[in-house]
């Protein structure tokens, strides 16, 4: 019997230890940490898809219709500005300008013997015009001849890579077939279009040269070492999409970026007074972003915002935050909209400081 009570007395008293145990729990779970939204000048990248091409990229085409006879180069082959590329067969013109120039002489033959007669008032004046403007005529020929064979050497109008060989050893090719394109890549030209809102925020903000510097990160999604500048943009915006292109240009020393090849430019953008909370601040319902307020009788209530930028931790906040707010920082999933709670206030800039994001 004695046994039982002292049994019973234990159970009392493990049961009292309990319960002040939880209590203690729940009160240091209801003390959570509150912070505000920080209120600074800011910058974000941006991040814009863009299209690679070339300073100069050109159709290679034939000139003269014939037999190629000679490729001399590969497709992906550097090429310097007179080489050879192409010869069509040069025979039929080779002939014809043999034709032209013994034609010439014959006419040259022929005035200086009327030339003679004419000194000796043998033939009339008109008679000696008509031969030279025949020497003349044949002169023209005979240049029109040459320029017909050299028309039958292809070769490279400035350095830079042979693309795809289009048509192959022996081909007939007619006068105006595409044979290849030739790039120059010592430059590139990358092109990206720019919502409306944000170009009016550039050309604001013109005066700071620093903004017409960009980088362009590869489809590796490593940033390319050379920095590409802002030179153009074009007149016009579209009206369906409401952008604007913009043309950045590269140096291209080592070849790597090549003609269509794709990226995105990465534009640093500033932001004056921007609303910055911890990301670990915010949650989600139905792919909307919210976070709680505590009000002034120290309530949770549950607020819509949405971001404008997000940068490591952090975000910036378009709309739903003054920035005076005072936001809960931690215990967010431990409470529900309306609910009184005790909190810890600490200031934004010591938060940021110290911001680790939970893996919670």
């Amino acid at each position: 019997m004695k046994t039982n009570i002292m049994l019973m007395g234990s159970l009392v008293l493990f049961a009292l230890n309990s319960c002040n145990f939880h209590k203690d729990v729940k009160e240091e779970s209801t003390n959570f940490l509150v912070s505000s939204p920080l209120i600074n000048d800011t910058t974000i990248v941006k991040q814009y898809v863009s299209q690679v091409r070339s300073i100069r990229h050109i159709e290679v085409r034939s000139q003269e219709r014939g037999y190629l006879e000679k490729v001399m180069v590969d497709e992906g082959q550097f090429v310097h500005k007179g080489q050879l590329l192409f010869q069509i067969m040069p025979k039929i013109y080779n002939a014809e300008l043999l034709k032209a120039q013994a034609e010439t002489e014959a006419t040259a033959i022929e005035l200086q013997n009327i030339q003679t007669l004419a000194d000796k008032n043998v033939v009339a004046p008109n008679e000696l015009a008509m031969a030279k403007a025949k020497l003349k005529k044949a002169q023209a020929e005979m240049e029109l001849a040459s320029a017909h064979l050299e028309f039958t050497k292809i070769t490279a109008p400035y350095d830079g890579i042979i693309d795809h060989l289009d048509l192959k050893l022996g081909s007939l090719v007619d006068e105006g077939d595409l044979l290849t394109t030739l790039s120059d890549n010592s430059t590139m030209w990358v092109y990206y279009n720019v919502p409306e809102t944000e170009y009016l925020n550039y050309k604001t903000n013109a005066s700071d040269q620093n903004r017409d510097y960009v980088q362009l990160l590869l489809a590796n999604q490593e940033v390319y070492k050379q920095a590409g500048k802002v030179e153009t943009i074009e007149a016009d915006f579209n009206n369906e999409t409401g952008n604007i292109a913009f043309r950045a240009t590269f140096p291209n020393p080592d070849n790597l970026l090549r003609n269509g090849q794709t990226g995105s430019i990465l534009m640093s953008i500033p932001l004056a007074h921007a609303i910055i909370i911890p990301q670990k601040a915010s949650f989600e319902i139905m792919d909307k972003k919210y976070v709680y307020v505590v009000d002034k009788d120290n309530k949770v209530k549950l607020t819509p915002i949405t971001i404008k930028a997000e940068l490591p931790d952090l975000f910036i906040v378009q709309s739903g935050l003054k920035g005076d707010e005072k936001i809960l920082l931690e215990g967010i999933r431990k409470v529900q909209n309306g609910d009184k709670i005790e909190y810890t206030y600490k200031q934004p800039r010591e938060v940021l400081q110290q911001l680790v994001l939970p893996s919670e």
